[in-house]
């Protein structure tokens, strides 16, 4: 029902219906902002973390991947970043090849990673200014001002990390992630540290910006109701296992479209149609087909 099969290479999809295959022989052929193909990464030879990671991301797609500790989440998002490099594979931005980091892509990590001698202001414009070095003050002021109006900080633009809170903080991790306008964005559970209103508040400002900017994410995260919340596709991830045919690698073991309303929010998320299977589907992978270690 929701298994976009067609991103797991060996499967096959279900031939078109009558009604559907014209349509399908008349959609343009549009080149995915991002592909990854065949991505792998060992760091003892035989026994690889992940092997075999095809997916693409198309423009403007929110894209969250679940899966135990130890799957290699957080290695695909360093890959794609430019700060790891994969064993196998290749990753492709625009039919490009990528190879380190860029301001292409903006990451926002699960801590803040702010420089604590810089106010909001200054933490957000140094990202500013590296992205468009020739821009005036008032530019860059400017620009500024209305990234931290975008995340609700107008009235602590010139304070220090020390005088805000943990949500506040990464709401400016998140304001100078958006202000480079990347072409993608990279969220390494950006809200795990955060307590369940304060994350709540921040995933409704982020589905306002993501929707306003049309920006495309790509995202980990551990809460089965933020990925719903938030995804317009999940990847569902296992974990490398020793079975009796030998080790086997972990890799993304289903693509899961989310059939909710896009325009979703957290107030109405559990009284919708289609809620609670999907909820269901995802507890079940990750309890009984994850094989964590």
């Amino acid at each position: 029902m929701w298994i976009d099969t067609s991103a797991l290479g060996g499967l096959k999809t279900s031939p078109a219906t009558p009604q559907t295959e014209p349509l399908l022989r008349k959609a343009p052929v549009t080149t995915p902002l991002l592909q990854i193909e065949r991505l792998g990464k060992a760091y003892v030879a035989d026994k690889p973390v992940f092997a075999d990671v095809s997916f693409t991301l198309e423009r403007g797609e929110f894209v969250c991947v679940i899966g135990h500790s130890g799957c290699g989440k957080t290695t695909i998002l360093n890959v794609l970043a430019g700060l790891d490099t994969a064993t196998e594979g290749h990753v492709f931005m625009e039919s490009r090849e990528m190879v380190g980091p860029s301001l292409e892509r903006g990451v926002v990590f699960q801590g803040h990673a702010l420089m604590p001698w810089l106010t909001v202001r200054q933490n957000i414009a140094f990202a500013v200014k590296s992205r468009w070095p020739d821009w005036s003050a008032a530019q860059t002021r400017a620009h500024v001002e209305k990234f931290v109006q975008l995340v609700g900080l107008s009235h602590a633009i010139d304070k220090k990390p020390s005088q805000l809170s943990g949500g506040m903080k990464q709401r400016v991790g998140i304001a100078r992630a958006f202000s480079i306008q990347p072409k993608m964005l990279l969220l390494d559970e950006p809200f795990g540290a955060l307590d369940a209103l304060t994350r709540g508040t921040i995933q409704d400002e982020l589905m306002g910006i993501v929707r306003e900017t049309h920006q495309t994410v790509f995202m980990i995260t551990h809460d089965v109701d933020e990925a719903i919340l938030l995804a317009d596709r999940i990847l569902l991830m296992s974990n490398g296992a020793e079975t009796p045919d030998g080790y086997k690698p972990g890799g993304i073991a289903e693509v899961v479209v989310n059939p909710l309303p896009r325009e979703r929010t957290r107030a109405s998320l559990h009284h919708l149609d289609g809620y609670y299977d999907l909820r269901n589907h995802i507890v079940d992978f990750l309890v009984s087909r994850a094989k964590a270690h």
